[in-house]
């Protein structure tokens, strides 16, 4: 199966993730990294872990223009979209493709794990309250990693300029249609309160693109998902105080999300550096 990597100046993390790639997937992975706008040595350190790895530059900081770019070089199916971020070895994602292969299932991802080591109380109070979300119960597809079978990748055409391509790919398939594998990957999420924020505004900014654009109708919306979750946390009382966190992040957010897609900085990404050290 084919795996591609957009990475945008990942110079600290992307040998990691490759090396657990090519340390246990016996060779079987097309492995294509699309070094997009970078300013560091990306592509270098991608190109130093191993010559099979295919190592692509363009000019553009555009993950969407790199992930296009990516599906253009790969060469098999099922085609595996992964973070530079992230860590997940290669016998997992492998078993993403065992998975599309036997099908019915049209997109995967493996089960996520959070390393919250180093992040602050209120970021670990934010998680706990997360971890009971509906996007976490409903066939959770994307946060770094999804793979897509022929027929699934054939359900649309070119990623389109969004923000959040996962969140786009989620809401073209049924939960029916979509599988979490046994294996796991891991993410650092953001290890400040602050960092958490300005994270989320970006993702909070992707789902109301989506909606508005109409191309992700299962993206639910803010007030929806609150409602949702007061009820599974009200017989919690240890989760009170953090879903007053995960609230107040949540609205402030969605405030962020309104302002960003109102100007020019909608396409800036917003980058996280804190889980980057």
């Amino acid at each position: 199966m084919s795996v591609i990597v957009p990475a945008h100046d990942e110079e600290r993390v992307i040998g990691r993730l490759l090396e657990r790639l090519v340390a246990d997937s016996k060779g079987e992975l097309d492995i294509v990294v699309v070094a997009n706008g970078c300013h560091d040595a990306t592509a270098s350190v991608a190109r130093g872990v191993d010559p099979a790895i295919r190592v692509l530059e363009i000019p553009a900081a555009s993950k969407v223009a790199a992930l296009n770019a990516g599906d253009a070089a790969a060469r098999a199916f099922p085609r595996a979209y992964v973070d530079a971020d992230i860590e997940i070895d290669g016998s997992t994602v492998l078993a993403l493709g065992r998975e599309l292969d036997e099908g019915p299932s049209l997109v995967a991802s493996p089960a996520l794990a959070l390393d919250l080591r180093g992040s602050s109380r209120a970021v670990r109070a934010y998680y706990a309250v997360w971890e009971l979300s509906e996007f976490r119960r409903s066939g959770h597809i994307g946060s770094g990693v999804y793979a897509l079978s022929r027929a699934g990748r054939a359900r649309f055409g070119p990623f389109p300029d969004v923000i959040g391509d996962d969140r786009f790919v989620r809401g073209l398939f049924a939960q029916s249609e979509r599988a979490t594998t046994s294996g796991r990957f891991t993410v650092r999420p953001p290890r400040t309160l602050t960092a958490l924020v300005r994270r989320g505004g970006r993702i909070a900014a992707g789902d109301r693109q989506l909606r508005e654009l109409g191309i992700a109708a299962a993206v639910p919306s803010t007030g929806s998902s609150l409602a949702g979750l007061a009820g599974r946390v009200a017989t919690r009382p240890g989760l009170w105080m953090p879903f007053a966190v995960y609230c107040i992040v949540q609205l402030r957010t969605r405030a962020i999300a309104r302002h960003k897609l109102a100007g020019p900085a909608a396409a800036a990404w917003d980058r996280d550096e804190t889980s980057r050290v």
